[in-house]
């Protein structure tokens, strides 16, 4: 899985040398087979009597080798590494480091794509209204930790306490399309967004995947509220695509947050006799989701690693220790401790493997005309390789909680749509040019734009300047278009850089030139001088943000 010519390789990236070894053993088989066939065909020639025989034979021949050649450049599986994170931290704000939770320190391959869920971020009005102009201190985190290693946030969505991260390695950038995300509000009957479920749903390298992750009520007694929330989660989500427009319509379902489900039936002495000598089996039947899943239809799809780690909640801040507030009664409240819960949870979906509830229909009353045979969707195997808390984490109640998969699929796009690079020797003491080319069809606009990073950018929003594609054209042919660039948009200091095509209407980058050396302007200030703004206004301030439009 290599990264299109002229990117950076991140820490960690699978080189598949086995595979391409593999490829080139095939390829060497074919080669001879077709040489076989040709030497037949030679022979077939010398004996056959007509010219028109000789047509057939040849058409025979050369249809086998054509065969042969199609078999050979189908494209193989590849496996994919994603590591899914889920945490309630309680309104905390982020730790010092969170390298053992993201695998950072691990000897393994390092994770293609990141997932991180999030409950209870801290949401007072405050808080929340400074958010929503910048970024939130979690995110700004998670995002600093991992753009130095290669990663790129690809869209984020927050409700409330609920946030939504996703990330990926910048290699695989291009082949991420089609993002969207939306929000469910469960709490005060759905007008609150305290609990219910965000969610982002993509394309990857062509096959069509789902992130949700969820905050359901809390509490012992309200096993059946949450199952209701979900459920009414997964029919009224929708997205804006024709493709896949409600969340079990999607080839791979990855479901995760404070589900809340509780331990039920045990008292507090065993429950913590049974953790205390690590016999989690014993509290597994008991668990409300593991019950629930064999009763709710709507579920029976979705698959969980076995939980062999201490349940997640609740703990004493900084501590692994579980609730040890002292029982008091004041005016009738009852101060009861919380049961330890598996309340952190991460499951997942394949569409059509084993009974698909939701592709179950009553058979018809009347016999209906036979439909067209539809083509088998592209298989996707996805397989957990780890399922883990992490005790070392005290800044809530709740410790957090990771999935490590194997996602195993065929690329369905091999090159990006858009293929873009800088031409000639970019300086702020001159004009310059962008050139890009689409390599197949896909659904342009006006609000397209190409944006101009610093190697190592965080996320499609972290630009130094930017291009409407369409306002700043200057030559068009139906090979290459061209577009301007004034010398006032590019920074004076210089330094490594890489464009990028931003599609509006697949909300994702779909092409990444290159990276190339914008030359230290001649006007530059001296070392050490940093004025405000040596260029003058800023482009976005005459026209705006492209994410305002």
């Amino acid at each position: 899985m290599e990264p299109p010519p002229g990117l950076p390789v991140p820490p960690g990236l699978r080189r598949r040398s086995d595979s391409q070894g593999s490829a080139s053993s095939r390829s060497s088989e074919a080669r001879a087979v077709l040489r076989q066939r040709v030497v037949q065909l030679v022979a077939c020639m010398e004996d056959l009597s007509s010219d028109e025989e000789a047509q057939e034979e040849v058409s025979r021949t050369l249809d086998k080798a054509f065969l042969l050649c199609g078999k050979r450049s189908v494209p193989e599986e590849e496996d994919f590494r994603l590591h899914v994170v889920t945490w309630n931290v309680g309104t905390a704000q982020p730790p010092d480091d969170v390298s053992s939770l993201l695998l950072l320190d691990s000897e393994g391959a390092a994770p293609d794509v990141y997932v991180i869920g999030l409950q209870e971020v801290n949401s007072k009005v405050l808080n929340f209204i400074s958010d929503m102009t910048f970024d939130d201190p979690w995110s700004s985190f998670f995002m600093d930790t991992l753009a130095p290693l290669g990663y790129v946030k690809l869209t984020s969505i927050r409700m409330q306490g609920l946030l939504l991260l996703v990330f990926a390695q910048h290699c695989h950038v291009p082949f991420v399309r089609d993002i969207q995300a939306s929000y469910t509000r469960t709490g005060i009957y759905g007008y609150w967004g305290n609990k219910g479920g965000v969610s982002v749903r993509m394309s990857f390298y062509g096959h069509l995947i789902c992130f949700l992750n969820c905050h359901l009520p809390a509490h012992m007694e309200y096993a059946s509220q949450r199952l209701d929330d979900f459920e009414h989660i997964l029919e009224t989500q929708e997205f804006e695509t024709e493709t896949a427009p409600r969340i079990l319509d999607h080839k791979v379902l990855f479901w995760f947050g404070d589900l809340n489900f509780r331990i039920a039936d045990h008292g507090m002495h065993f429950l913590r006799e049974a953790i205390s000598n690590k016999r989690f089996h014993l509290l597994w039947e008991k668990d409300q989701l593991n019950m629930a899943k064999k009763k709710e239809a709507f579920l029976k799809d979705f698959q969980e690693g076995p939980l062999r780690f201490k349940p997640t909640y609740k703990y004493d801040l900084h501590s692994v220790n579980y609730d040890s507030r002292e029982q008091r009664t004041w005016l009738s409240f009852h101060g009861k401790k919380r049961k330890p819960a598996w309340t952190d949870r991460i499951l997942w979906r394949v569409k059509g493997d084993a009974h698909d509830a939701s592709d179950q229909e009553a058979e018809p009353e009347q016999e209906a005309e036979p439909a067209e045979p539809k083509e088998p969707e592209p298989s996707v195997r996805v397989t957990l390789e780890s399922y883990a808390s992490h005790m070392s984490y005290g800044i809530s109640d709740h410790k957090p909680v990771t999935g490590t998969f194997s996602l195993e699929l065929k690329k369905l796009h091999t090159n990006p749509l858009v293929i873009i690079q800088a031409e000639g020797e970019w300086s702020a003491d001159w004009d310059a040019l962008v050139t890009y080319s689409t390599q197949e069809p896909f659904p342009s606009s006006t609000w397209d734009w190409i944006g101009l990073y610093k190697v190592g950018f965080r996320s499609h929003m972290d630009y130094v300047t930017y291009m409407w594609v369409k306002d700043d054209e200057v030559s068009c042919t139906d090979e290459v278009v061209q577009v301007y660039v004034s010398r006032d948009e590019i920074p004076v200091l210089g330094g490594e850089f890489l464009l990028c095509y931003f599609s509006s209407n697949l909300k994702s980058i779909i092409g990444v030139s290159p990276p190339f050396q914008i030359s230290r302007s001649m006007s530059a200030p001296q070392e050490g001088v940093t004025p405000e703004s040596v260029n003058g206004m800023d482009k976005s301030d005459l026209l705006g943000s492209p994410d305002e439009f």
